[in-house]
């Protein structure tokens, strides 16, 4: 299963930092705001303050989060 664009649907590229394909946003921002958009979401990845992107955290268990040893750091 693949990435597509929140707009038309189109195939992205899976390690691709935005939800939108190059066509859709700059229609939609314009090419300095998209470029700008494209820089910052990488610069982000780079800098790990993308939660959702190529690291996946697994959720603790009920167990896990019951003990009190048990610190967790996301």
């Amino acid at each position: 299963m693949g990435k597509k664009c929140i707009y038309c649907g189109s195939s992205l590229d899976d390690f691709c930092v935005i939800d939108f394909c190059e066509k859709c946003g700059k229609e939609v921002w314009g090419d300095k705001m998209f470029k700008t958009i494209v820089e910052n979401m990488e610069n982000a990845r780079k800098n790990g303050d993308l939660c959702h992107s190529q690291t996946f955290v697994e959720c603790p268990t009920k167990s896990e989060f019951d003990n009190p040893n048990r610190s967790f750091s996301f």
